[in-house]
């Protein structure tokens, strides 16, 4: 497995009293998968992600992620798994504004120490893949919603990571360009390539072969998306 979660919880104090955000969560996620970790507002699904992210610690519980136990790690063993194992897409694209394409995906390899010339390397492969190589010199500005979340994907692949983790990937995007993105991690999951996708959306999660489903902190659904997706919700 390249995600191992056993028995996670997290609590959090406000005003005094206990809030579990994750009530003795138990998943498990095999290289090469594509997951949506689906539920309402409230329900613990972001408290995963971040967890999922190490971007934050469980309270209790155990954490292994491509073998190496991460629930116990300290903040500066954490950044480097982070660094190393994760690719961060994000709802808002988190690109630096000034900077070139080609810049913002070699901007991991930077903080990783990999040469110049490697990283320029990587930056050109990886937006060939999300067929953005006529955009490399163009800044955020002068892409669109989508492009700009293909710039995002493609930086997340430039640093070959073991995991391409996605918050609301289609989040900010109209249907048809959400539709050009969902179409794009079809390809990166057939190409081998293990995605987690966060969402609070049904049709997203039905486009999964694989959803979990949460509520209260609890998972209460684990199976084929086009079923875990709508259940409890009432079909459109």
């Amino acid at each position: 497995m390249l995600i191992e979660l056993k028995d996670i919880r997290r609590e959090y104090t406000v005003g005094g009293e206990v809030v579990r955000a994750l009530d003795g969560v138990s998943i498990g996620i095999a290289k090469g998968e594509w997951v949506a970790i689906i539920g309402q507002s409230g329900s613990g699904k972001s408290t995963l992600m971040n967890v999922i992210g190490c971007l934050d610690t469980p309270t209790s519980g155990s954490y292994r992620l491509n073998g190496k136990d991460v629930a116990r790690m300290d903040d500066d063993e954490l950044a480097g798994i982070r660094n190393r194992e994760i690719g961060f897409i994000f709802q808002n694209f988190q690109l630096l504004p000034r900077e070139t394409s080609l810049a913002n995906v070699e901007l991991p390899l930077v903080y990783r120490g990999v040469s110049a010339r490697e990283r320029r390397a990587r930056a050109i492969d990886a937006l060939k893949k999300v067929r953005l190589e006529n955009r490399m010199t163009h800044k955020p500005t002068e892409l669109s919603g989508g492009q700009r979340q293909r710039v995002a994907i493609a930086r997340a692949l430039a640093g070959e990571p073991s995991l391409l983790l996605a918050d609301e990937p289609t989040g900010n995007l109209d249907s048809a360009t959400g539709e050009e993105i969902v179409r794009l991690f079809e390809e990166l999951h057939q190409a081998g390539h293990t995605l987690v996708l966060v969402t609070h959306e049904p049709r997203l999660a039905a486009r999964c072969p694989r959803a979990i489903r949460l509520s209260d902190g609890q998972v209460v659904g684990d199976g084929p998306g086009a079923e875990v997706a709508w259940q409890g919700v009432a079909r459109p």
